[in-house]
Parts: structure tokens; sequence; C-alpha cells
């Protein structure tokens, strides 16, 4: 088990993977009147009955998005409700300064090491990209509700324009290509200088070259699925919130190597590339659930009480802390291993 010596917060538990082919596109049945399905979205969690691990404080209404650079040791954190970018020093727990936005933002990436920060602005149709420790902003307008962003090797960024149903390629805050051909794009993560890219609107994944401007594959995604991760060997591992389900897929070729139960509405997702660990929020449980990625399957090592209606996480991966915050509450929870 990974960072064995860090003391995790450990509950193992036998998992069944279910090794598959392909899965549902999402499509109904021919002649069926029934009404799409729509994007899923994390569970309305309830109180939870367990006191949350680590250490929790109040941070402000509606926290959502956030991620850690190792590089300068901050914490970033989206405040829907003021629409700013909370910058938190991670060891320490300072705020060291809030940045205003031009619109809400749900999730967070890092463009690298030091940064800057990733940060669509949705209801702004902005992209922003603040630098670390700084907070200097660059905007980008971009295509309809930007959700998701992710920088590939070659420096350029894929934001996923959710109502839009566009993708635009950003390189040196401007736009450069735009693709058209995505219902609702939603959670994005790069491999090298592609990008998987999770349609919440059809169910499926989808594999892009930024540089050859193609979409090379597109593969059925579960029931719901919402965000993505690629793991160091250049796996995709992907939410299914509404399948209750964690797929994994490979990306040469693009196919779905295996499918994980993960009943609690399953939603925030972040890797930890030094313990090769996947990390998920199951919403409709208040958990937060760790999953090694080193074998051929993936295999839960830790399950941990987390505040209520928990959506996103951060990690660190040179300590292991990890963080959470409660859109319900407002609450920032630290989590140390």
């Amino acid at each position: 088990m990974p960072r064995s010596g860090r003391g995790l917060l450990v509950l193992p538990l036998a998992l069944v993977l279910l090794v598959v082919g392909c899965g549902d596109d999402g499509s109904d049945d021919a002649g069926s009147t029934t009404e799409p399905l729509g994007a899923a979205e994390p569970a309305e969690a309830p109180v939870p009955d367990v006191t949350p691990a680590g250490t929790v404080r109040d941070l402000s209404p509606q926290p959502e998005g956030m991620v850690y650079d190792t590089e300068t040791d901050i914490l970033a954190v989206a405040v829907r409700n003021a629409t700013e970018l909370v910058l938190i020093q991670g060891t320490s727990g300072e705020e060291l300064r809030r940045i205003r936005l031009p619109g809400h933002a749900r999730h967070l990436q890092l463009a690298g090491p030091g940064g800057p920060v990733l940060v669509p602005a949705e209801d702004s149709n902005t992209f922003v990209e603040v630098s670390l420790p700084d907070g200097e902003t660059t905007q980008t307008l971009v295509g309809e509700y930007p959700h998701d962003a992710t920088q590939t090797s070659s420096g350029r960024v894929l934001v996923a324009d959710e109502r839009g149903g566009t993708l635009s390629v950003v390189e040196d805050g401007e736009v450069i290509h735009r693709f058209d051909d995505r219902q609702q794009p939603g959670g994005v993560a790069a491999v090298g200088d592609q990008v998987g890219v999770v349609d919440v609107g059809d169910f499926t994944l989808s594999l892009y070259d930024l540089d050859a401007e193609e979409r090379i594959a597109t593969v059925p995604a579960g029931e719901g699925p919402t965000h993505v991760v690629a793991t160091s060997d250049g796996r995709l591992v992907v939410a299914d919130t509404r399948g209750d389900a964690i797929g994994v897929y490979s990306t040469d070729p693009l196919e779905q190597m295996a499918s994980l139960p993960l009943e609690g509405r399953p939603y925030g997702i972040t890797y930890d590339e030094e313990a090769n660990v996947v990390w998920i929020t199951l919403t409709d449980r208040s958990e937060l659930v760790g999953l090694d990625m080193s074998g051929a399957t993936p295999r839960e090592v830790a399950r941990i009480p987390t505040v209520q209606q928990a959506n996103t996480v951060a990690v660190d991966p040179t300590s292991g802390r990890l963080w959470t915050t409660s859109r319900e509450t407002g609450e920032l929870q630290t989590i140390d291993p």
C-alpha cells in the first residue's frame, strides 16, 4: 500500500472490479419518449452523522473548486458566493490574499508546478489564469459557460465550454482554435499533448490532439460521467456520478479497461502522482475514497469522513495532506495522513 509510513486513515474493503469492453452510450432506446437525463450532478448531501476527519474551519460561503501547488505551497480555493479565488498557505493554513474573479468557478487545475491556476469563470464566459504567488490575472474570452480547463505539455490550454458545446484552445491569452463537435463538455484532463474530455450531455469520453486540431476517438463513459483525471502512466480515470462507478480508460487506443462500483454519487476527483492514488468525493455519503492505481486494477486503500457537501478535493503529493470544502457550510477541511 502506498505511503504506509504516513499513517493514512486506511480501511481496506473488498471490491468487485468489472472488466468491460464498452458501456451504455447514454442514448434512449428507439421510439422511447423518455426525456433526456441531462448532466449528472452531485448529491444533495445530508448532515453527516460522523465527525469529519482532520481539522475544520470557516472559510467563505459556497467554496468549491480547489487545487494545490507544491512549488509555492499554495492552496487555491474558488468561492462562488463572492466570485473570488482564495490563496492559502498550505503548510500553515494562513490566508494570503483574495483575487476577484469576473464570474463564479467550480473547478480548478494548475498549468504546471508554480502555476498559474486555471480558472474557468463560468457565468462570465471568461477563462482566467492566476499567477502564483502574486495573484496577477490574465483573462481570455472563450465559449459559453466554461466549466473546466487543462494545459497540455506544449503549453496550450483546452477550455470546456459546457453550455456552448465547444472546446476553446487557448495559447498566450488568445483562442487559436475551437472544436464544435461536443454536446456538453465537462471535465477535462491532459495526457501529454492530448486531452481527455468528458461530455456530460451524451455520457462519453473523447480524446483530442490539440496540435493536430482533431478528435482522435470517442467512447461511452457510463450513465452520467462528470470529471476526469490522468494518471502518471497515461490512463484516464472518470467519475461516473450517476452510475455510482469509476471508469478507467487507456489512451492508446482510447478504450475502457475497467469499471469499479463506488456507491455514493462520486463527483470531485484528484490525483496524487507520488502515491499513485486517485481521491474521489462521495457526495451522498460525505466520504473521501482513495484508490491505489499502482496495479493493473484500482484498489481501495482509504475511506475518510468529510464535511457536508464535499464536491471537490485537493492533495499535496509531497506530504499526502488532503483538503476539501463544504459547499453547504462554507468550511475548509484539512486532513493529514
